[in-house]
């Protein structure tokens, strides 16, 4: 008698490709993904049956017979839709139940385990994956490449563009926390049109960077060198990277520039400057020391640190410091 084929292990699916199935796994701890991934599924039972009915059952907290009770045929004929949170801390019954369930699936019932991680009910896992049930898998996202991605991948979605530098900006102004990053970009989409700039990050969320780009940006065309180096070398202490930094610097030295070109010209108004009058005001008192030569080579200053903190140079830090100090040495001149 030949042996009996297993069915190929099932692959690990990102949460943006789950598809709904008779048994599907979300496993992972990290808990954003994991509700998008639930989320995603739960939309396509009830586009499959608009009068699906859906029952949620704590793996921690389950009684034997509960999975076969909620997965029994509907009197009306609806679809079933049975969600177990917290199969990581599984009771002995709901394993046993849950692996007599996979040896006979049914066809009209959507069984979605959520696992958030660790070695309980490895059995069970195994048993999933084996029998190629889909797999979601939701590990955590801690390389600022994958944030970057998770940002990419929401604004695709909402239909918008977001240059690189602003992904990069936002990754970096929004911490560790993914829910935070992922509350900030869906924010940026529903509150902003066209594309998004890092500027348009730093309006939003400069704060949540401390305003340590802003103040290096302030010190440096105040002509502070020493203050805008040592605001700079603490922001990259605790965490802020150097893309942020100079797009403030760019976005401060933008704003001179817009306001300087209406010296000598009347009837300018600020909604033509697209500036807030408070900020004309202070850029006014700021030009008091800045001379067009000046300015310009300042704004010189940081493009070329712009070009080397994105790849040309081999220090990003010390290219904005030296822009710093192009800055501070222009005001005046």
């Amino acid at each position: 008698m030949p042996p009996t084929r297993r069915r190929p292990r099932s692959p690990g699916l990102t949460w943006d490709r789950a598809e709904l199935a008779p048994v599907v796994l979300v496993r992972g701890p990290e808990g954003l993904l994991a509700d998008r991934a639930l989320s995603r599924l739960l939309a396509q039972a009830r586009e499959r049956d608009p009068q699906v009915e859906t029952t949620r059952l704590d793996a921690a907290a389950y009684e034997s017979g509960q999975l076969e009770m909620y997965a029994s045929p509907s009197l009306f004929g609806e679809r079933r839709c049975v969600v177990v949170d917290g199969a990581e801390a599984m009771t002995d019954a709901f394993l046993a139940d849950a692996l007599s369930y996979l040896e006979s699936v049914p066809d009209d019932v959507w069984l979605i385990v959520r696992h958030n991680g660790g070695a309980r009910g490895k059995k069970l896992l195994d048993a999933v994956a084996g029998g190629g049930h889909p797999v979601v898998v939701c590990d955590p996202v801690k390389r600022d490449a994958d944030k970057a991605d998770l940002v990419r991948g929401d604004f695709a979605r909402a239909r918008r563009r977001i240059e690189p530098d602003a992904v990069q900006a936002l990754v970096e102004a929004t911490g560790a926390d993914l829910r935070e990053l992922a509350a900030a970009t869906s924010q940026l989409i529903a509150d902003t049109s066209g594309t998004v700039t890092s500027e348009t990050v730093l309006r939003y969320h400069g704060g949540r960077v401390e305003a340590t780009g802003f103040a290096v940006a302030d010190a440096a065309v105040a002509g502070d060198a020493g203050q805008a180096v040592t605001l700079l070398r603490h922001a990259v202490t605790t965490g802020t990277g150097p893309v942020p930094v100079v797009a403030a610097l760019a976005l401060k030295l933008r704003t001179l520039a817009k306001v300087a070109a209406t010296r000598g010209r009347s009837g300018v108004s600020v909604d033509e400057l697209g500036l807030a009058p408070w900020q004309v005001d202070r850029a006014r008192r700021e030009l008091n020391r800045w001379t067009p030569e000046g300015l310009a080579d300042a704004i010189t200053a940081v493009a070329a640190a712009d070009a080397e903190v994105k790849g040309l140079g081999r220090d990003p830090v010390f290219a904005v410091e030296r822009a710093i100090l192009r800055i501070t040495a222009a005001r005046g001149r």
